[in-house]
């Protein structure tokens, strides 16, 4: 953006004061009000993709300049205007005279700042937070970055770009995607760690971190490695304040460490009452008596932060010792994959490992270049001229942009983002580059994800062929693109192969990280999957029922994941045909979802539409009815019309309806949701024939036996063409084609069908032994 530009014909850009991995924020005059101001903006740097990534940030910038601009109070820093201009969005707000509590730090040479200071920083944001959470808003990302002490000593709460409204969960959810816990590693409340509902209680843990940094001078965990600093947020005392500042009066440090219990419900239940403590008529610790002295080292993992997939890292040469009370490592008493995530940025201290600001997270966080994360191992490759740090840089962010594309579900535009970024890696890098490679792993994400899995093979095969050469056969990146390949494998329906490729990796996995890892868990999860496609349920259920088991040790029993394979329990318990069970699972998890997730995610949608599938199969239609027009309802407001899932939950409305004998209701139904389905999907697709068979047993309910005839006839044809004559779905219409030929007075042709049908089964059961 050019100097002295002018947006909107009323903002006049001075100077830069600040930059992020994806946005700026510049020094302006507001020409109609002559006064400065500060102007936060997306940073133009990626001209051939900065369009595109604007459309994917516009619901969340919109989102951050609305809560914001809501707020007015002396604490909260004021926002003026918002809106967007040349296809940059833009927020304008008070322009701040003075440091943040990390640059206050940084000046101090890390030590702690004085007491009075502390105690006065508590205080107003104590009272800023108090009004903020009035408001039904709770931060989710208080660090010591992003509270400003101004000049005149006045402390301000600043970015509420990832704020959650407690109205407005579904909003959040979508934009943020499945389960993501959002925050800093150095600042997150245990149930953010655990991806647990949050709400103010956990603004003021993250308070209380930061307290604690700006009274010691380091935060409560000070560790490079950020599974121990995670694993130390949610199961570890922190050792008391004064323990590294004596001078560090009782009641403040009783305070802080209230504010740092691992249960909401034992720390101060509001700002109110925080600010009544600091003021001196607070009571004793709300843990009950005297805090703890030693920090206690466990043995037992923390649940990561869920992600929507796993993003595999190089590992790290070695992971550092962290100073406890037994002066041994703890790294080496924590789960073997601990290793390898970045700390971020922390306020204080030296040495960390930081990684370049998320595009997923919003328009907030710091407005300070932070360097890319380097690689744990660099491999050969050919002499080339060094590709300059400002095309790598901006190579990243395209390659950020398409991640954002990805989590938005937009698959298409994901995938021709990263087919560029991979041509001008390989151009710029080499082909065997790590960046290259990763640019290519996510081409075959995106082929995977709009239904091209034969090309998403072939991509995934190459990728981990060089990463097994250049990085080795069990390196993280190397498992990930071979679990990718055996996912691909079985939707092409060649699961014996998928079950090898799962059994190898799963035993790579647990050598290498251990059978806890999240990553490990994922495996045998698709692993059980993949046994149910092989009609080995029994097998299948085992492994699924230990696996739900482990992640709800590991990562929580509402964990998103934890919630996949407990939703995949209840699938074969169906199958199985224990259906009174299945429904009762179904139902547990459609509830947790809905409160983890959001009542409009669209996992919890799946789950009530497997909830109706049980009430249907256990023949309590009524109720499925009813069920399945409020999905419909739901689904069309939150996904649209003509949504593939809002299609199914009309589908299985239409079959409730045939089940209670309203067959020209349900007959009506099925051609109105078939002929939306060939127009969406397409007129082969599988979904589109289930809908034409649906219409088919319809107009036999209602004796129209040969308009049913030529459209099972149809079914069968397109279903023979498209999977082979003796398949088994073939072989059912086939049948069902020879009913109607029954009922036509067609006996003869019908027997010889039969005979046909029979036959074809007898040959495909003689070779499947």
């Amino acid at each position: 953006m050019a100097d002295s530009r002018l947006i909107q014909g009323r903002y006049r850009l001075l100077d830069r004061i600040g930059r992020g991995g994806m946005g700026e924020v510049w020094r302006a005059k507001d020409e109609s009000l002559g006064r400065h101001v500060a102007v936060k903006c997306l940073k133009p740097l990626y001209t051939q993709t900065g369009h595109t990534f604007a459309r994917v940030l516009r619901e969340r910038f919109r989102r951050e300049a609305r809560v914001a601009a809501a707020l007015q109070h002396r604490g909260v820093t004021v926002v003026h205007d918002f809106g967007e201009a040349d296809g940059v969005l833009y927020l304008v707000m008070e322009l701040l005279q003075g440091r943040n509590l990390s640059q206050l730090l940084e000046d101090n040479r890390g030590h702690p700042l004085a007491v009075a200071d502390v105690v006065d920083v508590a205080a107003q944001g104590a009272a800023a937070l108090a009004y903020t959470h009035r408001q039904g808003i709770v931060h989710r990302d208080l660090k010591p970055a992003n509270i400003m002490r101004l000049t005149d000593g006045t402390v301000k709460i600043c970015d509420f770009g990832i704020a959650r409204l407690g109205r407005d969960i579904g909003l959040t959810s979508r934009l943020t995607g499945t389960g993501t816990a959002m925050g800093t590693p150095h600042y997150m409340s245990p149930e953010q760690i655990g991806g647990d509902p949050v709400d103010h209680r956990s603004d003021l843990y993250s308070f209380g971190c930061v307290l604690y940094e700006i009274a010691t001078g380091v935060p409560p965990f000070d560790l490079d490695d950020a599974w121990a600093v995670l694993v130390g947020h949610r199961d570890t005392p922190p050792e008391p304040p004064r323990s590294h500042r004596a001078d560090l009066p009782g009641h403040v440090e009783r305070v802080i460490l209230d504010l740092l219990a691992k249960r909401p419900e034992n720390r101060p239940q509001d700002a109110l009452e925080l600010e009544r403590r600091l003021d001196g008529d607070g009571g004793r610790s709300r843990n009950g008596g005297t805090p703890a002295r030693m920090r206690t080292v466990v043995s037992y993992p923390v649940a990561p932060l869920p992600l929507p997939r796993p993003r595999p890292v190089p590992e790290p040469s070695g992971t550092p010792g962290t100073p406890g009370s037994s002066g041994a490592p703890v790294a080496s008493r924590l789960p073997s994959w601990t290793r390898g995530m970045t700390t971020g940025h922390k306020a204080a201290g030296a040495g960390l490992r930081t990684t370049p600001p998320d595009p997923s997270a919003g328009l907030s966080g710091e407005w300070i270049a932070r360097p890319l994360t380097g690689r744990a191992r660099q491999p050969a490759v050919p002499a080339r001229p060094a590709p300059s740090p400002e095309l790598l840089t901006a190579l990243a962010g395209r390659h950020n942009a398409g991640l954002s594309l990805g989590r938005l579900g937009r698959w298409t535009e994901a995938g021709e983002v990263h087919r560029a970024v991979a041509a001008e890696r390989e151009h710029a890098l080499g082909p065997d580059h790590p960046d290259t490679l990763t640019s290519r792993y996510e081409v075959g994400f995106t082929l995977s994800r709009t239904d091209r899995p034969a090309d998403a093979l072939r991509e995934f095969d190459h990728v981990a062929h060089v990463r097994e050469r250049v990085l080795g056969p069990e390196h993280p990146d190397t498992l990930a693109a071979r679990q990718e390949a055996a996912y691909v494998l079985g939707r092409l329906g060649r699961h014996p192969e998928a079950h090898q490729a799962y059994a190898s990796v799963l035993a790579a996995r647990t050598r290498v990280m251990g059978p806890d890892h999240p990553d490990t868990l994922r495996c045998r999860h698709n692993l059980a999957v993949n046994l149910s496609r092989l009609g080995r349920l029994e097998d299948s259920y085992t492994m699924a029922c230990e696996v739900a088991d482990a992640r709800a040790r590991v990562l929580g029993p509402a964990h998103p994941d934890t919630l996949v394979t407990r939703y995949e329990v209840a699938y074969l318990l169906g199958q199985s045909g224990r259906w009174p069970e299945a429904l009762g699972r179904y139902e547990e998890v459609a509830g947790d979802r809905a409160r983890a997730l959001g009542p409009d995610h669209p996992d919890t949608l799946s789950a009530r539409y497997e909830v109706g599938i049980g009430l249907g199969r256990l023949g309590r239609s009524m109720e499925a009815l009813g069920l399945y027009r409020d999905l419909v309802e739901d689904r069309t407001r939150v996904q649209g019309p003509d949504h593939p899932e809002t299609l199914r939950a009309r589908h299985g409305l239409g079959v409730n309806l045939g089940r209670l004998g309203r067959w020209e209701e349900a007959l009506a139904e099925a051609r109105d949701v078939c002929a939306i389905r060939e127009r969406v999907l397409g007129p082969d697709h599988p979904d589109t024939l289930v809908s034409r068979r649906e219409v088919a047993v319809g107009l036999g309910w209602l004796g129209r036996w040969a308009d049913a005839l030529t459209a099972y006839r149809h079914v069968a044809d397109v279903r023979e063409r498209v999977l082979g004559a003796a398949h088994p779905d073939v072989l059912a219409g086939r049948n069902d084609e020879a009913h109607c030929l029954e009922q036509l007075g067609r006996g003869q042709e019908a027997v010889e069908l039969y005979r046909k049908v029979a036959a074809l089964r007898q040959r495909g059961a003689v070779g499947g032994r």
